[in-house]
């Protein structure tokens, strides 16, 4: 556009619909990505240096009312809030816009502040209702000029609103997106509360009955019983069948049985049966009691899954989105259509506003109408594999299994991480459900040339979910050091196919070639859960700069992604060279940023990221630089990042990875029939998630694309996620790398896998 029409951004958060509530703790992080995206774009090194941006507090309420509702905000706006919760620049429910007057009110307004490109944060409800308003926005004008409160140039010169969504929303019940913000923040929460009550229901043998969110999706309650291993499972979308009483009772009765000391029930708000009757968590406890009389307890978490610190995954993914955002504002053209930024695999996309949320109203219609199966394939292939890992890995056991005369192992291999305990649960219960004979083998490659090697049985795998590290035990030896001895076991144990989970010594970690993200992301969330106290001390403290060392042998993913989720001023790591001219502008630019009301500095460094600037190095020289303007402290987060209770990610991840990892080496199995040839290519792969879809890659093509001296694949794709870090720590940078996402087409049956 010529720079006779500087565009203005604004960014609003409306609460237009009644089940969608903006006063969540995603808002609060959504605009900092947001604004710090649109505040380096729009005054460093962009043609519209000059143009402003402006909130619109308490969302379309403020647009409505106008006034002191509009303000415009600076880069201290958004400093120091992605780890908190809520929204700094609120939201409220709005009836008088869902009246033209309202929307002539709000109109009005937006010209007055020469606003121009509107980014819209909420759930479907909000969305559409901005898409109205852009639809109306030139009979809005010219009701304008009519009534004589602007005049026909200014209707000229505002003649066209850009509109871009962003889906905010805990349920994840929009089409078109893997995950909504706030999804993953209310996982956790969501696992937090059922770990604790895991630990009581052991202690005294009950069953306790969950009520999560989710009036008119699923979503919740399904990956919370996926990653709590959970007895029973009720959401909207997938009423049971009739006589579901009979079959859970059984269900229960047969897991105590079997030696467990608890049932977990897990249940959505918006729970029903095939006749559409509301199922109510009183109910479910009523019918254990009366049949079984078991001690149950009820708990309903209500809005304690809306609070708290938003979690890693979601501060990068909504910094991710918000930058899409602006540069989808800045590309728009009158021809282009209002669209939603949303997320598919770990690549952002755009989409068609109206025509996600048509799919989205359909899927309320397919339930309405009782046409259930489509509801859940309106909801997207990532559901129904949900779905399907839920079925397969839980809920299958009553089902009679026909024996096969193949023989799986498994085994860990590298340093533990969190998920593997889910992937080997999975597998083996799918193994067992296939009709196999299913070994597990402690201590690795080890552990396999020692014959230290047993069978295993359903049961045998349950409450390894919540598990950190490694049940089986792992060991960084690799088999070549005793291939006789293991080679003797696998004939003993007659063993035809292998499960190897682990990192680069069994091609599978974050390292390895064929997968764009592992499973261990409680070392991005305790990285950065520490990063979030370190700023805070810093904050008390101030000018001070404090020096942290992450994790990750030669791989700067941890580094760079945790950089992203607290905000660091710098991360410095093996794949993105640096020199000490550059050391040099990171220490000026904190030197700068000290004069500011931002005292505080945090500065990441990868454990090998360069032989010479250590860590000690870097302590040193901003020391010495910095004296007199700010003091360094140092911290070596160390194996701090490996512990812990692994993530809802991790664990739905490891779920659905061994999943997938077992039906693929069973059909393997099948196609060989008696005799397995293990002399194709393909007979050993490495599954892992590559951009969109879960891929199987050959092992033999995977050795052209992997740097074995550094462990590390030849590309990276997480690279292209160092220019927003750079970007939001407020340096002057170019944008000619940065690759914009492109406009797509909404398939629900496009096979996908998500981040939760």
């Amino acid at each position: 556009p010529p720079k006779t029409l500087i565009p203005k951004i604004t960014f609003s958060f409306p609460w237009s619909c009644s089940h969608v509530s903006l006063s969540f703790l995603t808002l609060a992080f959504t605009p900092a990505g947001l604004w710090l995206a649109g505040q380096a774009l729009l005054q460093r090194g962009n043609p519209f240096t000059s143009a402003p941006l402006l909130f619109c507090l308490q969302g379309y309420e403020g647009l409505v009312e106008g006034g002191e509702n509009i303000k415009q905000a600076n880069w201290l706006s958004v400093s120091n809030i992605i780890q908190l919760g809520g929204t700094i620049i609120g939201s409220a429910r709005c009836k008088a816009f869902t009246t033209r007057e309202g929307r002539l009110l709000a109109a009005y307004n937006l010209v007055q502040h020469g606003i121009t490109n509107l980014c819209v944060i909420g759930g479907d409800g909000s969305l559409t209702g901005a898409n109205i308003f852009r639809t109306e926005w030139g009979g809005l004008l010219e009701q304008l000029v009519k009534d004589g409160k602007i005049t026909k140039e200014v209707a000229k010169k505002y003649c066209h609103l850009n509109i871009v969504g962003l889906v905010g929303s805990i349920d994840n019940d929009f089409c078109g997106t893997d995950m909504t913000i706030g999804t993953d923040s209310a996982l956790h929460r969501i696992m937090e509360v059922i770990d604790a009550i895991t630990t009581t229901a052991q202690s005294h043998q009950r069953t306790f009955v969950l009520e999560v969110m989710g009036r008119h999706c699923g979503y919740l309650a399904l990956v919370s019983a996926l990653a709590s291993g959970a007895d029973w499972l009720f959401i909207p979308e997938a009423p049971p069948e009739d006589g579901w009483e009979d079959f859970m009772c059984a269900r229960l009765g047969e897991t105590r049985s079997r030696g467990s000391r608890l049932n977990i029930i897990i249940i959505a708000e918006g729970a029903i049966d095939r006749n559409g009757k509301p199922i109510s968590s009183s109910y479910v406890k009523d019918l254990v009691v009366q049949r079984l009389g078991f001690d149950t307890r009820v708990t309903v978490l209500g809005h304690v899954q809306r609070g708290g610190t938003p979690s890693a995954f979601d501060r990068v993914l909504s910094s991710k989105m918000g930058m899409e955002a602006v540069m989808a504002l800045l590309e728009a053209t009158p021809d282009t259509p209002a669209c939603v930024v949303s997320l598919s695999g770990n690549q952002s996309v755009r989409l068609p506003l109206m025509e996600c949320v048509q799919v989205t109203k359909e899927v309320q219609k397919a339930m309405d109408e009782k046409r259930f199966e489509e509801a859940i394939q309106l909801r997207g292939r990532h559901t129904c594999a949900l779905t399907a890992a839920a079925v397969c890995a839980d809920w299958c056991c009553l089902s009679p299994f026909r024996q096969t005369h193949f023989s799986l192992a498994i085994l860990n291999v590298g340093a533990p991480a969190a998920g593997m305990n889910a992937a080997v649960r999975s597998a083996v219960r799918i193994g067992i459900s296939q009709g196999h004979t299913v070994y597990v083998v402690n201590d690795g490659f080890e552990g396999l040339s020692k014959g230290q090697i047993r069978k295993v049985g359903w049961h045998d795998v349950a409450g390894w979910l919540g598990r950190g590290g490694s049940m089986l035990g792992t060991k960084r030896t690799l088999p070549k050091t005793s291939m006789e001895k293991i080679v003797e076991n696998v004939r003993k144990f007659n063993i035809h196919s292998l499960l190897v989970v682990g990192g680069f010594e069994g091609w599978g970690s974050h390292t390895c070639s064929n997968s764009d993200i592992c499973a261990n992301e409680p070392s991005l969330l305790s990285s950065a859960q520490s990063c979030d106290r370190i700023k805070q001390s810093a904050s008390g403290t101030k000018r001070r700069v404090f020096i942290v060392e992450t994790m990750g042998g030669y791989c700067g993913y941890l580094s760079t992604v945790t950089g992203i989720a607290v905000g660091a001023d710098a991360a410095y790591v093996y794949e993105d060279p640096f020199t000490i001219h550059d050391l040099k502008v990171n220490v000026e630019h904190l030197t700068e940023k000290m004069k500011t009301d931002i005292q505080r500095g945090l500065v990441l460094r990868n454990e090998k990221c360069h032989e010479h600037y250590t860590t000690e190095f870097l302590y040193n020289l901003y020391s010495s630089e910095g004296r007199g303007i700010f003091d360094c402290r140092i911290n070596v987060l160390g194996h701090l990042q490996q512990g812990g209770a692994p993530t809802p990610f991790d664990r739905n991840y490891g779920t659905k990875l061994g999943v997938k990892a077992m039906l693929w080496m069973s059909e393997k199995l099948q196609e060989a029939y008696r005799r397995v040839f293990a002399n194709s290519a393909d007979s050993a792969c490495v599954i892992g998630l590559r951009k969109k879809m879960v891929a199987f890659s050959p092992v033999t093509e995977l050795k052209k694309v992997t740097d074995f001296e550094h462990r590390l694949p030849q590309e990276q794709w997480w690279l292209n996620l160092r220019l927003m870090l750079k970007m939001l720590a407020n340096y002057q940078i170019s944008l000619t790398e940065y690759i914009s996402g492109k406009m797509e087409h909404h398939n629900h049956n496009q096979q996908i896998i998500t981040f939760s």
